[in-house]
Formats: C-alpha cells, structure tokens, sequence
C-alpha cells in the first residue's frame, strides 16, 4: 500500500469521525432542547395550577404573599385609582419570594403573571375587599324551593288507543327545558301545565322553553293516550326540598346554606329557583357512613307557618342564600367572628359546626390540603375528621352536613360541601370567600 493511499484512508477514516460526532452533537442538542421545553411545560403548567386565578385582599390591612414560583407579576389598577402602595402604572413583583401588599380601599386590580418574567401564564383578578364578620350556624335546616317555570326532567313514549306508541315531544324538549308559557300564557306550576295540556283538544300547543340562557318557541301537539287523555310525553317538576345545614348569616339577616347548590335527582342540573323559604326540621335518623357508602342524616321538615325561619332567593352552585328571620340569629350575634381568604388558611387543626340532634356543636377536623386554584369551586378545601365522637356517631362526614362551618383560629374560612364515598371519614369544602361571591 502506498503513501498516497494511506493518507486517502486516513482522511477518510476523520471524515467518519467526523460525522459521527457531529451527528451525536445534535442529537445531544435535540435532547437538551426537548429537556428544556418539558422543563418549561411542568413549570408552566405548576404556576398555571398553583397560582389562582381570583384574589381576595382586606383594605387596609398588610398582607404577606408566597407563591415561590420562579415568574414575575405585573400588578396594575382596573378603575385607574391609586389607593395602595403600589405607584401609578404597572409594577413588577418577584413571585420566587414572599412579597407584601396593602390596599387601603376597596379597588380592582389585575396581575399578568409570566414565567422566568417572559412567558405569559395568566391573569390573577385581584378584589380588595373590607372585612366583616358573619355568624357561623350549624343549624339543620329544610329547605323548600319553587323552579322559575316547570322543569322538564324527562321524555316518555306512551301508547294512543288504537295501540300506536308516541312520544310527541321527541326531538322537541328535553330535559333541564324549562317550559315558562303555553300559547303565551306563563304557567309557573306543573299541574298548571298538565291542565293545559290535557284540555288542547289536540290542537298544536306553542311552549315558550327557556333552554340555558336562550329562550326558544316549540310547538307540540300532544296525543291521546289508551285513557282518553292528552299527553305531551314529558316528565316534569315544580318543586325541590332538601335538608342541609345553615352556614352563616351576616348582620342584616342574609345567610348562606350548603356551600353547593340543589340540583335536580334526575337531571343533576342546578335548579333555578324563583323563591322559596327556609323551614325548621327536626333530625329522626342518622345513618352512619361506611366505606363505599355515604352516611345520612334523616330530617322532617316540618312545613307550617309558624316554622318558617326565612325566605329563599337564590340557589346556585356556590350554595342557597335568602334572608333569614331576626328571631334565627338574634341571640348568636355575639358569636360573630372574621372570615378568612384562602392564601391564609393553613395545614392543620379546624373545626366544623354541625347539629346532630337540636343544638349545634364544634367537632374538630383537619385540613390537610388548600386548593387555591381548583376547577371544583366546591372542593377547595380538604379536610379529615378527627373528633372521636363524631366519628364513633357518624363515621365521619354524611349527606345533610353540607354546609357545615369550618372555622380555623377564630375565623370562619369555608363550609364542608361533599364526602369521600370510600373513606367517609374524609371530605371536601369550599372557601368562604367563594359563597360570598
């Protein structure tokens, strides 16, 4: 072999030396810019979950804010005052570090959050708020509602008399419809409605349905059944009762219930009320949970005048509200105590209020996980029962506590909303802050 083709060799040999190594440097560049952007995916998706999207501040109080996020904050006002220690325009905030701020008066501001201060994450709503104090209850209570309209909770197929089966609303209406008039007329009850229908002489009814947040004209002409009767082939409802437990009423007599709004059984949708009153009830049962199977407490509600505790105005999915007679909370307004915002709820020792017979008492629980940011506002707060009476009692938390006080270092911070089905002894709240939205 001769010089010249040794030297070929050799340089050909380099050459796929070379290549190799210049291969094996982008596919280490590939897997450090892959690494760096699944770096940048968790961390924007754990600042996006950990840093909520609402905030609450009291005015004129100093509050201390730790996210330990490595982003920044550019806070500024909404309503263009100035009545806080934050200067006109946008200012920035390290979220790495604890930060304090202090509004002096009620105001809006919004903070745009960005990651490494470059990468825009989300926008936090920022309320200052003047503090107050509510009366925290613990009262069983029933609870009686009238929807806005006849709910339609679902469709059936009937048979005419000459054996034809016909469900003449198919297609039409569907359940969650709320039928609000009948040939323009309003109809607010449902054997209104079923008079309505049954007295058509099978002419085509026009029904006014509000479906969501649309109103829509649906004609329908009911058929007869084997009976001789008229029927649309709907199944409907006027009126929704339930027992729950009283979570607070403030000083002017306005409470809130629950912590989760009363949904239809067959439905599951939020009912829309149109008025109803709150009655005095009387617990008759209790049955205790057990894994995999919630408890209950069983209530009469017992429905005479003279045992109306208050009128209802509103359920919505945040809890029932209404306002409430003096005679419900007159002797517990010295009771009253401050709420608390959810960035200064801690890990640890609480209590709920609750009645297991006639009057209410404080059992202790802990809080063991704060969700600041949850897409369930009904489940912000976990807790754990730890009262050895109320766990011998009821195995934990059962159907009829909701609503239900939590209170932590005097203040009241939320209301127990729902139960673990397989460890009862477990369960969920929603901040106070949230039903009073």
């Amino acid at each position: 072999m001769d010089v010249r083709h040794k030297k070929v060799l050799l340089k050909g040999a380099n050459m796929e030396k070379q290549t190799r190594f210049y291969i094996y440097r982008l596919f280490l560049a590939a897997f450090l810019i892959l690494l760096l952007f699944i770096e940048l995916g968790v961390s924007f998706y754990l600042i996006h979950r950990r840093i909520p999207s609402k905030l609450y501040f009291f005015a004129g109080k100093e509050q201390w804010i730790d996210f330990g996020m490595p982003a920044t904050g550019e806070v500024k006002t909404v309503s263009g005052g100035n009545k806080s220690n934050i200067s006109q325009g946008d200012v920035k905030i390290d979220l790495s570090v604890p930060f304090q701020l202090k509004y002096q008066e009620q105001e809006d501001y919004s903070m745009n959050v960005r990651l490494f201060g470059i990468l825009p994450i989300k926008k936090v709503d920022i309320h200052v708020i003047n503090d107050c104090e509510l009366i925290p209850m613990g009262t069983t209570i029933g609870i009686y509602m009238h929807s806005e309209g006849v709910l339609i909770v679902g469709l059936a197929e009937f048979e005419t008399g000459d054996g034809e089966k016909v469900s003449p609303s198919q297609s039409l209406l569907k359940s969650g419809d709320y039928v609000i008039a009948v040939n323009g007329e309003p109809v607010n009850e449902k054997e209104e409605l079923i008079q309505r229908i049954e007295s058509c002489e099978g002419e085509e009814l026009s029904l006014t349905v509000r479906r969501g947040k649309e109103r829509i004209i649906v004609s329908v002409k009911p058929k007869r059944n084997i009976n001789g009767e008229y029927k649309a082939g709907i199944w409907v409802r006027d009126n929704f009762q339930g027992v729950g437990t009283l979570t607070f009423v403030d000083e002017n007599g306005r409470f809130g219930a629950l912590g989760h709004g009363i949904a239809d059984a067959d439905t599951g949708l939020i009912v829309e009320a149109d008025g109803g009153s709150l009655y005095e009830t009387k617990i008759v049962g209790l049955k205790r949970g057990v894994r995999g199977e919630p408890g209950e407490m069983t209530g009469r509600i017992v429905y005479e005048n003279n045992k109306i505790l208050g009128e209802v105005t509103e359920n919505s999915m945040r809890g029932v509200y209404g306002r409430c007679k003096e005679s419900v909370y007159e002797n517990e307004k010295k009771n009253a105590i401050p709420i608390c915002l959810k960035q200064d709820i801690k890990i640890g020792k609480a209590f709920i209020l609750c009645a297991l017979e006639d009057e209410p008492e404080a059992y202790e629980v802990e809080i063991t996980a704060v969700h600041t940011e949850h897409d369930n506002v009904n489940r912000g707060i976990e807790l754990r029962v730890t009262d050895e009476r109320l766990l011998q009692i009821t195995g934990g938390i059962v159907q009829g506590m909701s609503g239900s006080p939590i209170i932590q270092n005097g203040r009241l911070v939320g209301a127990v909303t729902h139960v673990l089905v397989n460890t009862p002894e477990k369960g969920y709240g929603i901040f106070i802050e949230n039903m009073l939205e």
